[in-house]
C-alpha cells in the first residue's frame, strides 16, 4: 500500500471518464466491446485509491460531485435533445428507452463508485449513489417533460376508448416511470398523471352519457354502462397502477349512473316500472348490479319496486272486493271460493317478488 503512487484528481478522473464514455457508447448502441472484469476492477480500484489517499489527496467529495455531473452532462447533451425532437407516441417510446438506459447507467456507475457509498456517503448521511442517479433524471428530464408525457398518454387512452388499437405495453412502461420516479412514494403518479386522467375520464363519460340517455332505452343504456365499467377495469389491469382502480370506476359510475339515475329509472317505456311489468329479469338483475355499487343507489330502485308490488297487491284486493259485491248481488253462496282465489293470488305475488 505504501508503495502506491498518489493519483491526482485530473489523471484519475481522465481514466474514469474513459470508462464512463465507454458505458455511454454501449448505451447508445455504438460498436463497443462490453466491460471485462479487468476493466471493471481497474475502474473500481481507481475510485478506491482516490478515496483512501492521505489528505489533501482524498478526493471523495470531488468524486461524489463528479459522479452526479457525469449524469447531468449525459442528460443535457444526449438525452434531452433526443426527447425534445420527438412527439406523441414517438416521444413516449424514446422516453421509455432513455429511462431504461438511465437505470443501467446508474447501476454500472454506482458499482464503479461503490467505495463512496460504503464510507464517505454513509458517514455524512448524504443521498446514496442510486438516489443521486435517479434524482438527476427526475430533476432534468421528468420535470421538463411530464406535462407533455401525461397529455400524450391521456390522448392514447381516449383513442382506445373510441375503439382504436393502441400499444398498451408502451403505456404500461411510461406509467411505471411515474411510479418509479417517486422512489417509494406515489405522489408523482398521483399528482402529475392520475389527477388529470381522472378528470379527463369524467369529461369523456359525461359527453357519452348525455347522448346515450337521449338515444337509448334503459336496458341498452345499462348494457353500455356495464361494458364501459368492464373495459375500464381491464384498462387498470393492463397499464394503470392498481391503486387507480377504485377512483377510476367511481368516476365512471358517477357520470354514467349517479348523474342520470332518475332519468334512467323513470324512462317511460323501458324504465324500472316497465321492466317489472314485463318480467325482464336479466335487465333488472343488471340494474341491481350497477346501482348497488353507488352510495344510496338502490334507494330509488327499491321505491319503484315497492310502488309496483303495492299496485299489484292493491289490484288483487280491488278484484276480490268487486267479486264479493257481485256475489252479494247474485245472492249465490259459493262458500269461500273467492277468498281462496284471493289468498292464492297474494301468495303467488309474494313468491314471485321475493324471488
Amino acid at each position: 500500500m505504501n508503495q502506491r503512487s498518489t493519483i491526482d484528481l485530473e489523471h484519475g478522473w481522465d481514466f474514469m471518464q474513459r470508462g464512463i464514455t465507454k458505458l455511454k457508447n454501449i448505451l447508445e448502441g455504438l460498436p463497443e466491446p462490453q466491460f471485462s472484469s479487468e476493466d471493471y476492477m481497474m475502474l473500481y480500484t481507481t475510485i478506491y485509491n482516490m478515496c483512501t489517499q492521505k489528505p489533501p489527496h482524498d478526493y471523495s467529495q470531488q468524486l461524489y460531485d463528479k459522479y452526479r455531473e457525469a449524469f447531468e452532462e449525459y442528460i443535457t447533451t444526449t438525452v434531452l435533445p433526443s426527447l425534445r425532437e420527438k412527439h406523441d407516441e414517438f416521444m413516449l417510446r424514446e422516453l421509455v428507452k432513455r429511462w431504461s438506459n438511465h437505470k443501467v447507467m446508474v447501476r454500472w456507475l454506482s458499482r464503479f463508485f461503490h467505495y463512496l457509498d460504503r464510507y464517505f456517503i454513509a458517514r455524512r448521511s448524504l443521498p446514496g449513489l442510486n438516489e443521486v442517479g435517479l434524482t438527476c433524471f427526475r430533476d432534468l428530464v421528468y420535470q421538463e417533460l411530464n406535462g407533455k408525457v401525461r397529455d400524450a398518454v391521456i390522448s392514447l387512452i381516449d383513442q382506445e376508448r373510441e375503439g382504436e388499437q393502441i400499444d398498451r405495453a408502451i403505456l404500461k412502461n411510461v406509467l411505471d416511470i411515474f411510479v418509479e420516479i417517486g422512489m417509494g412514494s406515489m405522489d408523482y403518479y398521483e399528482n402529475d398523471f392520475e389527477a388529470a386522467m381522472l378528470k379527463d375520464t369524467a369529461a369523456y363519460y359525461s359527453r357519452k352519457a348525455s347522448n346515450w340517455i337521449l338515444e337509448d332505452s334503459c336496458p341498452d343504456y345499462m348494457l353500455q354502462a356495464e361494458e364501459c365499467l368492464k373495459r375500464e377495469k381491464d384498462r387498470v389491469s393492463h397499464y394503470l397502477h392498481s391503486s387507480s382502480e377504485t377512483k377510476l370506476l367511481e368516476k365512471v359510475q358517477h357520470e354514467l349512473l349517479s348523474v342520470y339515475a332518475t332519468q334512467l329509472l323513470e324512462k317511460e317505456h323501458s324504465g324500472c316500472h316497465a321492466l317489472l311489468r314485463d318480467d325482464k329479469v336479466e335487465d333488472l338483475s343488471r340494474m341491481y348490479r350497477l346501482f348497488s355499487k353507488i352510495p344510496q343507489g338502490l334507494d330509488p330502485v327499491a321505491n319503484i319496486f315497492k310502488q309496483h308490488v303495492t299496485a299489484e297487491g292493491t289490484a288483487l284486493v280491488k278484484q276480490a272486493e268487486d267479486a264479493a259485491s257481485n256475489k252479494k248481488a247474485d245472492k249465490r253462496d259459493v262458500v269461500g271460493l273467492q277468498e281462496q282465489v284471493f289468498v292464492w293470488k297474494v301468495i303467488e305475488l309474494h313468491d314471485k317478488y321475493l324471488a
